[in-house]
């Protein structure tokens, strides 16, 4: 039994490294050990390793030995996810919350699975039970992962997802110890340091790029510390090119790269991940910088006390929205999302597409989970007022696309109208959506990236405004763009001006990506940070700063916009 122990210690201990592949060799000799942890284990590095398939078999064992095995559930749920086997993974996520019905964490993963999937027979079931698991949790809970990605893209009150941030901050930073104080000083230039694992041909880096390239670096020495893969791609090539420093610490637990971040004598720690997949932002935790910030990955709040500020615009982040954030607001005057203004749009041919030439055609290139049911039956009123449109959607795999159809021939629509796109690289998805007419936004979780995406291929986007910020980022974005009129309060105005848009002439853009003029906002939000850190103040919140104004006949500038990633990870007790 020691042994066996030694041996599960060893595994974790390289797992809350990142170094599942290492984990999963320990513990392969020893498969055949009926030890439902080491079966667990095994399962859960392999599928971290990218090993899905092989990872079943140990995870079907666990359960074998543990029937009620929590863990084990969610781990082989997230493996049939990479599998696209959804409907099945939704089957376990349904499974753990009949076990904790009690568990926020729980709830939240049954409601996300049914929407991966686009299983809406117990949508309203389901927010019953996640609000209700809500509301009985006590605000000081420290005993399980929230998931505040799966709330936000559902129904809730901006104040439940502070309630749920904190619980799964607080589970996720246990045990990590504060290193020393360190004081901010004034000094003539200052290290900013952002902590990612999407440096890398990914959205953020595409979103971050320009403005890293359009730096002062005589005033701002930028440093990358990376938990993610290395690709080669001419992206990331582009994006460490632009900083001073790229570091990996992706071998490292989260206290390790807090040590590495204070060994690098960062001045300014930036997440770029907040609560999505991969995140390692509890490192900050350990407070290896003297002013911490959150931007950009997560739409909403982190609910952790060590993070200082949250950076948003007027429109994302109002200050009357400061009661539902643990981080002060710090507003950009501009969107708050980046873009870079050298990405070329190459349209590709419908015809290419298997797109019909005299179709109206509605994109929806938002992930299938972001598709509730009042919204699917707008669009479904839509395709009923525009007889001759259809429903260009980004695929969610067979299952989810299958009962995509399935639904739209229950509100008496052709199924053969909905047209799904299969997945594509960035540059090959960016040319294809101009071959649309009018992009159809989500809510209460807008498409972020999604939206930056469209208008840069020349595509309108309708959406609908919300309250918090991932309901209010296309609105952001449409600001910035010059069309706030696409900026809906209710549905049935969503659906009539998207009826009156698609008959009459596309809308102009206007420009909205400024690179230089963002990266100087963003360096003098920096500054104004880090001069309350070295008068001693406490973070405040940082209203916008007036922009100058434009001179005549200037088309003015904007932001860019990405999205979060997916939800996160089970916990391991």
């Amino acid at each position: 039994m020691d042994a066996l122990d030694d041996l599960l210690r060893a595994a974790l201990h390289e797992m809350d490294r990142g170094r599942h592949a290492e984990a999963a060799a320990l513990l392969a000799p020893h498969a055949h050990l009926a030890s439902n942890p080491l079966q667990r284990y095994l399962g859960e590095s392999l599928r971290r390793s990218g090993q899905a398939q092989a990872a079943i078999g140990p995870l079907m064992q666990a359960l074998a030995l543990k029937i009620d095995d929590i863990d084990a559930y969610l781990q082989l749920a997230f493996a049939l996810q990479t599998l696209q086997m959804k409907s099945e993974a939704a089957e376990c996520f349904r499974t753990v919350a009949a076990l904790r019905p009690d568990s926020v964490m729980a709830q939240a993963y049954q409601a996300h699975g049914d929407q991966q999937c686009a299983r809406w027979e117990d949508f309203d079931a389901n927010l019953q039970s996640l609000h209700a698991a809500l509301r009985a949790k006590p605000d000081a809970a420290d005993d399980e992962f929230g998931v505040p990605f799966a709330l936000a893209a559902l129904p809730h009150a901006p104040a439940d997802l502070l309630k749920v941030a904190r619980l799964s901050t607080r589970f996720l930073s246990r045990g990590i110890a504060a290193l020393p104080p360190v004081r901010a000083i004034d000094k003539p230039r200052l290290r900013i340091g952002y902590l990612s694992s999407d440096f890398h041909a990914h959205a953020t880096a595409a979103l971050m790029v320009e403005v890293l390239e359009c730096r002062d670096r005589a005033r701002f020495e930028v440093l990358l510390f990376s938990h993610g893969p290395d690709d080669g791609s001419p992206l990331q090539q582009r994006v460490r090119a632009a900083c001073d420093g790229f570091i990996d610490v992706g071998a490292l637990d989260a206290a390790g790269i807090a040590a590495r971040m204070r060994a690098e004598g960062v001045d300014i720690a930036v997440d770029l991940k907040g609560h999505t997949a991969g995140s390692r932002f509890t490192a900050l935790a350990a407070r290896p910088a003297p002013v911490q910030v959150a931007w950009l990955g997560f739409p909403g709040t982190c609910g952790a006390d060590y993070i200082d500020y949250v950076i948003g615009d007027p429109i994302v982040t109002p200050l009357a929205d400061a009661p539902f954030y643990s981080e002060r607001i710090a507003q950009l005057p501009r969107c708050y999302q980046p873009g870079d203004a050298t990405r070329r749009i190459v349209p590709t041919p419908r015809a290419a597409l298997g797109l019909p030439e005299d179709a109206i055609v509605l994109l929806s290139a938002n992930v299938v989970h972001k598709i509730l049911p009042p919204v699917f039956e707008a669009w479904m009123v839509l395709l009923h007022r525009l007889p001759s449109a259809l429903l260009w959607q980004l695929s969610g795999g067979e299952q989810a696309d299958a009962r995509l159809r399935e639904q739209a021939a229950r509100h008496g629509v052709a199924p053969e109208r909905i047209v799904f796109m299969p997945p594509a690289d960035m540059a090959d998805h960016w040319n294809r959506l101009a071959a649309a007419d009018l992009a159809l936004d989500t809510w209460p979780y807008n498409g972020h990236t999604t939206t930056s995406d469209a208008l840069a291929a020349g595509v309108p986007v309708m959406t609908l405004r919300g309250d918090g910020f991932a309901s209010r980022v296309a609105e952001s974005l449409l600001v910035e763009a010059g069309l706030p009129e696409l900026v809906c309060e209710t549905l049935d105005a969503y659906v009539e001006r998207a009826c009156a848009l698609v008959a009459g002439p596309k809308p102009t853009l206007r420009p909205w990506i400024d690179s230089p003029a963002f990266a100087r906002d963003l360096e003098a939000l920096y500054l104004r940070m880090w001069d309350r850190a070295v008068a001693g103040l406490p973070p405040e919140a940082l209203p916008a700063m007036a922009l100058p104004a434009a001179p005549a006949g200037d088309a003015g500038d904007a932001g860019d916009a990405g999205d979060a990633g997916d939800a996160g990870d089970a916990r391991r007790p």
